[in-house]
């Protein structure tokens, strides 16, 4: 199923939380949808899956308009929030079972379904047991399994694997990638950049509820050159020639990483023979000496305003804009 989403906005109030957005989904792809927390990736995703009526604007999925015509996109749609949506007083299957009624699904169908998916995800062995003693990772997985137990062409998936141990995280990724080669469109809300590119045939990021930039992954990599990087490990006492390093010519930033520092330029082959010479000039060895592409985590900095190379931090709070309506 195709997603097309025409001018969408939603205000809360005075407050403008997705401001006249536009952008399509193909039939068959993983497309990411990144953002700071409070851009409007939850938001967004709640009016495609009609949880949240818009302001204004139009969706259409697989040609129906959905503030007409909702019915055949929802049969046809699941979706994992991003707060556990199983009954923890019922087991593992009786979750299955009544998910499985609520879309339809024939006894016979939904029995030999649920019997796939639990072997699938791992969880047949605690079939029988209340998920109220479910782990994290467990509890995840049986929401996707929930979500798909209708075989959905359209999956809508909100920040899937945040929290989990790394085991459930590749279980989950290695999932969505599985379900996607079987035909399932897949519309990954996360904030989890390194998610995003492993998963992603295409990435919008939504900052302060606008695209700020869409493309494949390597693309938007490739559109900024000004994030590469060159980073060096030096001894004795690497760390602390953080500052003589910034200073060398063309280094934009520099960056502390572990035992190593990261020097942001423009050019990483002009930079490379004076980090050399540096080291030369002050007897220190060059343990590793590496250039390196821009990352999809700095084009994400760099679009949403933040210091290339930080640790991202919660965005700060958006002013409340004006009511702006579109006639």
């Amino acid at each position: 199923m195709d997603i097309q989403v025409q001018g969408l906005t939603k205000y809360y109030g005075n407050f403008l939380a997705v401001d006249h957005i536009s952008f399509e989904v193909h039939q068959g792809e993983i497309f990411g949808f990144l953002g700071p927390n409070g851009a409007g990736k939850t938001t967004t995703q709640r009016m495609l899956t009609t949880l949240l009526k818009p302001t204004e604007g139009r969706i259409i999925i697989n040609g129906h308009d959905l503030a007409r015509d909702s019915y055949p996109v929802k049969r046809r749609m699941g979706l994992v929030p991003e707060e556990s949506n199983i009954y923890t007083e019922l087991t593992a299957w009786d979750n299955l079972m009544f998910t499985g009624r609520l879309y339809r699904v024939p006894r016979g169908e939904r029995e030999r379904r649920a019997t796939e998916l639990l072997r699938m995800f791992g969880l047949w062995e605690k079939r029988g047991i209340k998920t109220v003693n479910f782990s994290r990772g467990m509890r995840r997985r049986l929401s996707i399994a929930m979500a798909i137990i209708h075989k959905p062409a359209l999956l809508f998936l909100d920040e899937p694997t945040p929290g989990l141990d790394a085991q459930s995280t590749r279980a989950i990724r290695h999932l969505i990638r599985q379900l996607n080669e079987e035909g399932t469109t897949v519309f990954l809300t996360t904030h989890q950049i390194e998610e995003a590119n492993q998963l992603c045939d295409r990435v919008a990021i939504i900052n302060h509820g606008q695209i700020a930039a869409i493309d494949t992954p390597e693309r938007l990599k490739r559109a900024f050159r000004r994030v590469q990087s060159v980073e060096v490990a030096l001894e004795p006492d690497g760390t602390a020639h953080g500052p003589a390093l910034s200073a060398l010519p063309g280094v934009t930033t520099a960056v502390k990483m572990g035992d190593k520092w990261r020097l942001y330029t423009e050019d990483p082959s002009a930079l490379l023979p004076l980090v050399v010479g540096y080291a030369q000039e002050h007897g220190l060895r060059l343990v590793s000496l590496n250039t390196l592409g821009p990352s999809l985590e700095d084009v994400f900095l760099e679009i949403t305003g933040q210091q290339v190379g930080t640790v991202r931090g919660e965005e700060k709070p958006r002013k409340q804009r004006g009511r702006r309506m579109r006639r």
